[in-house]
């Protein structure tokens, strides 16, 4: 990856002092039909583990601001397969471009469910897996140091044989969320949803989406959960346009930094209009 090669169209909006933008010489093509470039599009979000839809609400705000529709789908965090299949069935139901964003665990989830749609114009990867055949979100997180999530997982045991997964409400601020307040990293911990060990251990499927849609990630320097080191090795790996590294951001980076994720999709609908 070489810094400094930012064409006018995609500079950074009033980056913060503590957002780095790495932009990636990969030039990308346009998959879609023409048609679908002339059109608005309708921004997908979609949440890992540990979270829930409301989590995208400051991004959301700023979403809506600038004009864009948007849909933060319930992702189930049942099976990476069923997962996908129902943020498929979303992106289905959706008419004219889409821009595809994940978070965590949804961003495995968006590699498998924008598999051939050529509605989906970019992916927006955030604090998230970008995985390749046959790789598991639980696979990629071991593979670089520095992930700390294992040692503050409570499993809850189900009747069919499977065990879902909860951060440990204590732990959560300092694990999951270290730059949000104290009070709001309490109020996630209580509404988090589990992740079940299914989808914590099932391979990805063949053909990721982001090997034929342009894709832009966001690294947050602090995340103990997918070591940064392993999300920069997928972002190369993908060929991102674009690298944001975010300096002090926990894993969090929807609810803690709304702006800059905002921003970073504001980007992939600009790069991707024409």
């Amino acid at each position: 990856m070489s810094a400094g090669l930012r064409p006018p169209t995609l500079g950074p909006r009033g980056a913060r002092a503590t957002t780095a933008v790495v932009t990636v010489a990969h030039p990308f093509v346009h998959d879609q039909p023409l048609e679908a470039s002339m059109t608005q599009p309708t921004v997908v979000l979609v949440h890992g583990a540990f979270a829930e839809s409301a989590s995208w609400g400051g991004v959301i705000a700023r979403l809506h601001s600038a004009g864009h529709r948007t849909v933060a789908v319930a992702n189930p965090l049942r099976s990476l397969s069923g997962d996908a299949a129902a943020v498929r069935a979303v992106l289905d139901s959706l008419e004219g471009p889409v821009v595809l964003v994940g978070h965590s665990y949804g961003g495995a989830v968006i590699s498998a469910a924008a598999q051939g749609n050529r509605a989906v114009t970019a992916l927006v990867y955030v604090a998230a897996f970008a995985p390749q055949e046959g790789e598991s979100i639980a696979e990629l997180s071991g593979r670089y140091p520095g992930s700390t999530l294992g040692d503050t997982i409570q499993p809850v045991p189900l009747a069919d044989g499977s065990t879902d997964l909860y951060i440990r409400q204590e732990l959560f601020h300092q694990q999951f969320a270290a730059d949000l307040s104290a009070e709001d990293a309490a109020l996630a911990a209580a509404t988090q949803r589990p992740l079940s060990d299914v989808a914590l251990n099932e391979g990805a499927p063949a053909d990721p989406a982001w090997q034929h849609a342009p894709s832009w990630f966001l690294v947050p320097e602090l995340d103990r959960n997918i070591p940064p080191q392993a999300q920069r090795f997928m972002a190369e790996r993908a060929g991102a346009h674009e690298v944001v590294e975010l300096a002090g951001a926990s894993h969090a980076v929807p609810a803690s930094r709304p702006d800059e994720v905002a921003d970073a999709v504001l980007r992939a609908i600009k790069a991707t209009a024409a």
